[in-house]
């Protein structure tokens, strides 16, 4: 049976078929149907059933297509694998829109930043709802670049005038005096995480003309001192090397019209001498607070390769068996 999708305007058969044709090889496998462009529209070929399937959810991408929201092959793959795709291609259960925009963060280079499990969605709405949010959790669990998804979204929206990115500059022992160049240079491979991630979200001549201008501003944990941060998202990453007095000292930086993001991994510290985690006490002392959010992510959140959450799974095991 073949099965025909008018199309008026052939730009979003572009975000349809995906880069390389990767969406399209993606559908065609998933619903066992043979997909092409023809003079008049799209043919979908293929049993009756799975065409008119097919037909549904191309059909909806097309909707999403013109309103924005492109999905690329892996959140496709994502979306399929939570059960949802036949339910959406067959129009019960959640509307791919709902599902999709509603633990939406952010959009830049037709790209979506999305939550992609419970954990990372309260975190996200934790985000959106406190000033101040701690996100404790291990690598891969989106803190980092969620953090940042939240910030490119408030800035682009006008909700804050800039974007301050921090972390404690500790690693292996080593101070950034040891490193050359002027202080960007130095703190350059402590904040990469942060740079990766914004590059992910924006044009890297953006990126340049927003640092030259102050508009993001990255600087190490020392150099917030005595400042008053008004009407900017600030994230505070790698927060689990902060001392108790670096912790106290950014979290009263904190100005007028503000949001901050302090992320940080309790098993992970480069903290020398045995002293004590900043970051464990801070939240200690602050958890009282109600108008303080903390967000607590495991390994069921990671998002990262599946052996990652094994061996996060493995260190954990290890060190319960040692505390006995």
């Amino acid at each position: 049976m073949e099965k025909i999708i008018d199309i008026q305007d052939f730009s979003h058969v572009r975000e349809i078929f995906g880069i390389e044709d990767r969406n399209l090889k993606f559908l065609e496998k998933r619903f066992k149907v043979d997909i092409s462009l023809k003079p008049h529209g799209l043919s979908i070929k293929g049993k009756a059933d799975k065409a008119e399937l097919a037909e549904n959810f191309i059909r909806k991408m097309m909707e999403l297509s013109k309103e924005g929201l492109v999905l690329n092959s892996k959140e496709l793959s994502e979306f399929s694998a939570e059960g949802d795709f036949k339910a959406a291609s067959q129009g019960t259960g959640k509307n791919l829109k709902q599902e999709k925009e509603g633990i939406r963060v952010f959009a830049a280079h037709k790209k979506f930043v999305f939550a992609k499990t419970a954990g990372q969605q309260e975190y996200v709405k934790a985000m959106r709802e406190h000033d101040i949010v701690f996100s404790v959790g291990p690598a891969g669990t989106g803190k980092t670049y969620l953090a940042m998804a939240m910030a490119v979204n408030y800035l682009m929206e006008k909700r804050v005038g800039r974007i301050i990115l921090t972390r404690p500059a500790i690693e292996a022992g080593e101070s950034l005096g040891f490193l050359p160049g002027d202080m960007y240079e130095k703190l350059g491979p402590y904040l990469r995480p942060l740079y990766d991630a914004l590059y992910d979200m924006m044009e890297a001549e953006t990126i340049e003309d927003y640092i030259e201008t102050g508009v993001i501003e990255v600087a190490p944990l020392a150099y917030m001192r005595g400042r008053t941060l008004n009407n900017a998202f600030i994230i505070l990453d790698e927060a689990q090397n902060c001392t108790s007095e670096q912790l106290k000292m950014f979290i009263t930086r904190f100005g007028f019209d503000s949001k901050a993001i302090i992320t940080g991994d309790i098993t992970q510290s480069d903290l020398s001498g045995g002293r004590p985690l900043g970051l464990i006490e801070g939240i200690d002392i602050l958890r009282p607070i109600k108008d303080i959010r903390f967000i607590s992510l495991g390994r069921k959140d990671v998002v990262r390769h599946p052996l990652v959450q094994k061996i996060i799974e493995a260190y954990e095991n290890f060190f319960r068996e040692k505390a006995i």
